[in-house]
């Protein structure tokens, strides 16, 4: 995945060519593997941010693909080997190459009191140590062996099974080590609710919608394949693998719903045969109708699983058209490392790293018309999607015009790709400006039609609110709604910054959305980044290019935050735990990708100048490795806060080269980008 284009340093062009230096002269300030000292003194510290910089866009021009895109890791957790293994066990097609790959990966993950993480440096998590448990087993691993035996006593004194996850005990039902009366009951004729009624499937957000539906029929058919083994000891109690746990009043949502999960059970077993193989085969339709070209779904590993496993239910053979196409799209999802391990992308994020690596390259100084970011635009232009999705049950009536997130997910396009998208076109001098233009005006038009009641934008559809979803016994997985946010706001208020719409109403109203939702402590919730140094990254540049002084009382209150939550290594970091710890906020080992979100945001608010600035740019400076990147275990990426955690491998590359090149050449603004 790596590329060809020209990487030489001496590509970032005439602007940066004053601050160039010998590769003799870069070698000799590298000390340890990292790019050497920031002095002290400010012009020192100006060059050895031009260095990195110049350092850093070498190595990022040298990873992009030949056709223009780039993509790094995005790398999760192991759940999702362990769910990719399951899978080829309960369709017979487990290979013992795949087997052995996976369990070098999933071995390697494991803590040393026996579980497994959701994040690096993370606390153990019991559903993802379980589910890695079984996926050892299948790889042969003896229940006695020590690491195997540190695990299960992990398990049960976590409370066993019974305390994992639905989606795990869903996988362990699959095979009868866990029975399907003791699930929540999830009917396929959820299918014939209503657009306009509670809990119709358009109330869940388009990624849990996507894993809904081919599990309505999973929980229908209820089918059950012969354990391989038993796995007693990952219960409390066998005898008793699920203690009786009793009901919460019934005056309570909690309550109300465990009731109607119980009703549904009876229903399950009276529910007409007709009726149910109408609702199974309008869930198969509506999976079939939402396959990518290339046979995933959503672009996303969970949706595709469970998809492929609905289907086998209802028929389709592992040859069928829809099948092989499903399986060869899991199959690349999988990176293979040098060690002979293989690891499970949840997703990939090409349209995504490649608008990130476009705006960076730009801002450190890359010429509009160089040829790397023109093949860039040219592959994004190709990518863009017109034809209608699921968005359009909130919004029909919008033409379409926007970006996803992946290679191939025509029905999904969300907000926050398409805003930087657009942000990156206005960087670079394209040689068909009129393809371009049209481009971007169908984008601006559709992110503009999909914002929210209240002014905001959410990430893949208008108005995705109620809080019924995830009030559900079902839904103890993650987020399964898509409300506004401020960071994919804030993304899109500077994108209509930068298509000269800032005084536009629907821009304004965006504008007052982000004050209105600013904490008491200055800073922005992060709902697609770790966590308030990432929303707080992502709003003071957009609030400044909608014209927002930086003496307004909101960005000042930010600045003092980001001031006094900086590390004293002159870093930025926030641990995930902050989602559900307040004492975490702001709190955590600094990161290369986070110390340039705080730095974004600083220096959008013109603090170019001040002790933080340049406290930040010096750590930068100094622990960039020799190669022009950084090194960052920490998991900075949001999924679902707190519940799953992405560490994407090109944010340590991308955001801190962002900052460098607006440290070193100033800040992009609208004026300049029409």
């Amino acid at each position: 995945m790596t590329a060809t284009t020209d990487g030489s340093a001496g590509a970032v062009g005439p602007r940066a060519a004053a601050a160039s230096t010998t590769n003799e002269s870069r070698r000799g300030a590298a000390a340890s593997g990292t790019g050497g000292s920031a002095p002290s003194g400010a012009s020192g510290l100006d060059e050895a941010a031009a260095r990195a910089a110049e350092r850093a866009a070498g190595h990022l021009l040298a990873r992009q693909d030949p056709e223009g895109w780039w993509k790094g890791d995005l790398e999760t957790n192991v759940t999702m080997d362990a769910e990719d293994l399951l899978l080829r066990q309960f369709l017979g097609i487990l290979d013992a190459d795949t087997t052995h790959a996976a369990a070098l990966h999933i071995r390697r993950e494991q803590r040393e009191d026996g579980a497994w993480t959701t994040f690096y440096g993370g606390p153990g998590d019991l559903s993802a140590t379980v589910e890695a448990y079984v996926a050892l087993r299948l790889a042969g691993d003896p229940p006695e062996a020590p690491h195997m035996a540190r695990a299960s006593a992990w398990v049960r004194a976590a409370g066993g099974i019974a305390s994992a996850r639905v989606f795990t005990r869903i996988w362990l039902a699959l095979f009868g080590w866990w029975r399907w009366e003791d699930l929540p009951e999830l009917p396929p004729e959820l299918l014939f609710l209503p657009k306009w009624f509670p809990l119709n499937i358009y109330d869940f957000g388009c990624w849990a919608r996507q894993t809904i539906v081919p599990l309505t029929v999973v929980s229908a058919k209820r089918p059950v394949r012969p354990a391989p083994f038993p796995l007693d000891e990952l219960h409390t109690d066998p005898d008793l693998p699920a203690p009786p746990r009793p009901l919460a009043p019934a005056t309570g949502w909690d309550g109300l719903f465990q009731r109607l999960d119980k009703a549904l059970h009876v229903y399950h077993r009276v529910a007409p045969r007709a009726l149910r193989r109408t609702a199974m085969n309008q869930a198969a339709r509506w999976i079939i109708e939402r396959q990518e070209n290339d046979g995933c779904w959503g672009g996303i590993q969970p949706p595709a699983v469970y998809s492929v496993i609905a289907l086998h239910l209802l028929g389709y053979d592992l040859q069928h058209p829809v099948m092989r196409a499903g399986l060869a799209s899991l199959d690349r999802f999988a990176v293979w490392r040098e060690d002979g391990s293989r690891m499970i992308e949840a997703c990939q994020s090409p349209v995504w790293d490649t608008c990130l690596a476009t705006i960076a390259l730009a801002d450190a100084g890359l010429e509009p018309d160089h040829p790397a970011l023109v093949k860039a635009v040219d592959w994004m232009l190709d990518e863009e999607i017109t034809r209608t999705g699921d968005w359009a049950v909130r919004r029909p009536g919008l033409p379409p015009g926007g970006w996803a997130f992946e290679f191939h997910n025509d029905n999904y396009p969300d907000i926050d790709d398409t805003a930087e998208v657009l942000l990156a076109f206005r960087r670079v001098s394209h040689p068909d400006p009129a393809r371009l233009e049209a481009a971007v005006a169908r984008g601006a038009r559709w992110t503009l039609g999909m914002q929210s009641r209240g002014g905001a934008w959410g990430a893949f559809d208008a108005d995705n609110t109620s809080a019924l979803p995830n009030k559900l016994p079902f839904c103890d997985f993650g987020e399964v709604i898509d409300p506004p946010s401020a960071d994919v706001t804030a993304h899109v208020v500077e994108m209509l910054a930068f298509e000269g719409l800032a005084d536009d109403p629907r821009t304004r109203r965006g504008v007052e959305w982000l004050l209105a939702a600013q904490e008491p402590n200055g800073a922005w919730f992060g709902r697609w980044g770790v966590n308030h140094v990432y929303g707080t990254g992502s709003v003071l540049p957009a609030l400044t290019a909608a014209g927002l002084p930086v003496s307004h009382p909101a960005i000042r209150r930010s600045v003092r935050w980001l001031g006094s939550v900086q590390n004293e290594d002159g870093g930025w970091g926030e641990d995930l735990r902050s989602y559900h710890d307040e004492g975490w906020i702001g709190r955590g080992a600094s990161t290369a990708s986070q110390t340039a979100w705080a730095l974004l945001a600083l220096l959008a608010a013109g603090e170019r100048d001040s002790e933080p600035v340049r406290r930040g740019v010096a750590w930068l400076a100094e622990t960039q490795r020799e190669d022009g990147t950084w090194d960052e275990p920490y998991f900075t990426g949001t999924g679902f806060p707190w519940d799953f955690s992405i560490n994407y491998h090109l944010y340590r590359l991308v955001f801190p080269l962002t900052a460098l090149g607006r440290y070193v050449h100033g800040e992009p603004s609208p004026e300049k980008a029409r």
